[in-house]
C-alpha cells in the first residue's frame, strides 16, 4: 500500500486494521473498491469470514476469465488464471455460503442457458422426427446441428463426463463440490492414479485427448481450462496428502485459504445493502461478455497481455526473493509449494489487471506495476497459508501418535486457552498438574503455539 498521506489511504489502512483484528490476514485492498466493498459488506452483514469471501469472489472471476485472456511473459511461455482453491474451516465457521454467494452469477448463467438448451434441443428433436417430405412442406431443407448446452460450473461429475463437458465449453470451466473431500474419493474409481495424473496435468491448461471407439466418444481440446474449488476441515486435510500427493505436486498446485483465529461469528441484525448482489452480479457478468477469438476448430484463441516493463522488473525482482527463500528452506514439501506460487504470482496479475479494467480501475492493454505489485501480496498471503497447512500436517502425525487418553485431553482443549484453563480441564480427565504440564511441553513440538507466556493456541 501506498505510503502517501491522502484521505483515502487513511480510509483504507483504518479499514485493512479493521480487518486484521477481525483475525483476516487476506489483502483485500489488492482488489478494486468495489470488491473490498462486496467483501466487506457480507462479512459484516451475513457473517462470511473475510478470507472465505475474497477468495472466492477471485475464483470466480478467474473461471469468468477462463481462456479469453493469457499473460504473456515471453515467447514461448504464457500462463492463464487457472486456479485450485481450498476454503479450510473447521465445522460451523460459514466455509459454505461465501462460496455459493461468490459462485450465484455463474450458476444463474448456467441455469439461463440450461433453460436455452432445452428449448432448442426440443426443437432439434422435433425437427429430426419429421419425415423427407414433412420438412419440405415446413421448408426445412437443412437439419440443423444438435445444440450445445453452455455452462461454467460442473460438480459430481466422472472425469470423461468432465471432459465432454469441457470440449462443449472450451472458454473454461470449474469443478465446484462443497467439500473437497469428495473430490478426493474420486481419485483411483477406475484406474490407479489415472484421475490424480489428470489434475497434475490440467492444471497447467494442457491438451486433453481422449481417443474411444466411435467419433462421438472422443474429446480434444487444444487449451484446458479447468479451476477447482471447494471446502475442507482441518481435521482432513490429511486426506489431500495421502499417499504420494504431497511428494507428487499434487498439494502444491494447491490454494489454501485458512483464516487466523477463525471462529463461529454471532448473527448480525445488520440487513445486506440492497445493491451488494447486483453490484457483484454485474462485474461478473461484465467478464462474463468479454470477447474472445476463436480458430478454425472453434478454439479459443485468448487474447495475451504483456508486462508493462517495470511492471516485468518487480515481477523478476520476487522471483529471485522466492528463489533464494527455496534454496534456503530446509524442507522439500515447502520449497514444492514455494515453487508453484511462482506460476500463481503471474496468474495473479492477469487476474488483477481485468477486474481493475472491468471495476475501471485500470486500462487493459498490459500487465501494469499495481497488479504486480497486488500479486506479489496476495501470492505471500498464499505462502502463510502453505506454511500453516504444513503445520497442520505434521500435527495431524503427533496427534495420531499420541496416547488415546492424551488425545482425548487435546480434543477437550479449546482452540485457544489459558494455562489455568487448560489445568481445570485435564484434572477433569485425571490428569495432574504435573502431567498435564508434561503434555504441554510435549504438545508444544507439534501441536500447539505457545503464542505468549502462560497462552497456547492449536493448531488443529
Amino acid at each position: 500500500m501506498e505510503n502517501n498521506i491522502t484521505a483515502q489511504n487513511v480510509i483504507t489502512q483504518a479499514k485493512c486494521l479493521s480487518d486484521k483484528l477481525s483475525g483476516s490476514e487476506f489483502p483485500i485492498w489488492v482488489l478494486p473498491i468495489k470488491i473490498q466493498e462486496i467483501a466487506r459488506v457480507t462479512s459484516e452483514c451475513l457473517g462470511y469470514p473475510l478470507d472465505f469471501i475474497s477468495s472466492s469472489l477471485c475464483f470466480a472471476m478467474s473461471v469468468a476469465i477462463g481462456n479469453t485472456h493469457m499473460v504473456k511473459i515471453k515467447d514461448g511461455w504464457s500462463e492463464c488464471a487457472i486456479l485450485y482453491v481450498a476454503i479450510v474451516g473447521k465445522a460451523g465457521t460459514n466455509k459454505s455460503h461465501p462460496l455459493s454467494f461468490a459462485m450465484k452469477p455463474l450458476l444463474d448463467h448456467d441455469a439461463n442457458e440450461s433453460r436455452k438448451f432445452k428449448e432448442l434441443f426440443k426443437t432439434y428433436q422435433d425437427t429430426i422426427s419429421l419425415s423427407k417430405k414433412e420438412r419440405e412442406e415446413r421448408g426445412i431443407f437443412e437439419t440443423s446441428d444438435q445444440p450445445i448446452q453452455k455452462k461454467f460450473i460442473v460438480s459430481d461429475i466422472t472425469q470423461e463426463s468432465l471432459s465432454y463437458i469441457h470440449e462443449q465449453n472450451k472458454r473454461g470451466i470449474c469443478l465446484y463440490v462443497d467439500e473437497l473431500k469428495s473430490w478426493i474419493n474420486n481419485f483411483n474409481r477406475y484406474a490407479k492414479g489415472s484421475e490424480e495424473q489428470f489434475w497434475l496435468s490440467v492444471f497447467s491448461g494442457k491438451p486433453i485427448i481422449i481417443d474411444r471407439r466411435g467419433f462421438t466418444n472422443s474429446v480434444s481440446i487444444k487449451r484446458s481450462f479447468i479451476g477447482v474449488i471447494g471446502s475442507i476441515q482441518h481435521g482432513l486435510l490429511k486426506d489431500l496428502a495421502k499417499g504420494d500427493r504431497s511428494d507428487s505436486g499434487f498439494l502444491d498446485r494447491i490454494l489454501f485459504v485458512i483464516p487466523r483465529d477463525l471462529r463461529k461469528k454471532y448473527w448480525s441484525l445488520q440487513d445486506l445493502p440492497s445493491h451488494i448482489t447486483p453490484l457483484w452480479s454485474n462485474i461478473l457478468n461484465e467478464i462474463i461478455k468479454l470477447n474472445f477469438a476463436v480458430d478454425q476448430n472453434d478454439d479459443p484463441v485468448p487474447l495475451e497481455l504483456p508486462f508493462e516493463s517495470q511492471a516485468k522488473k518487480k515481477l523478476y525482482e520476487w522471483q529471485r526473493y522466492n528463489t533464494d527463500l527455496c534454496n534456503k528452506e530446509p524442507n522439500e514439501k515447502l520449497v514444492g509449494m514455494y515453487s508453484k506460487l511462482e506460476i500463481y504470482a503471474i496468474r495473479f496479475c492477469l487476474i488483477i489487471q481485468i477486474i481493475r479494467w472491468v471495476c475501471k480501475e485500470a486500462d487493459k492493454d498490459c500487465i501494469d506495476l499495481q497488479s504486480v505489485e497486488s500479486a506479489i501480496e496476495l501470492t505471500e498471503y498464499f505462502r502463510t497459508s502453505a506454511k500453516n497447512v504444513q503445520l497442520i500436517l505434521n500435527s495431524t502425525m503427533v496427534l495420531e501418535n499420541m496416547t488415546s487418553d492424551k488425545i482425548k485431553l487435546y480434543e477437550a482443549l479449546p482452540s485457544d486457552f489459558a494455562t489455568a484453563e487448560g489445568t481445570k480441564i485435564a484434572g477433569a480427565l485425571s490428569f495432574t498438574k504435573d502431567g498435564f504440564n508434561r503434555f504441554l511441553n510435549e504438545a508444544k513440538t507439534g501441536l500447539l503455539d505457545n503464542y505468549k507466556h502462560g497462552h497456547y493456541r492449536k493448531y488443529i
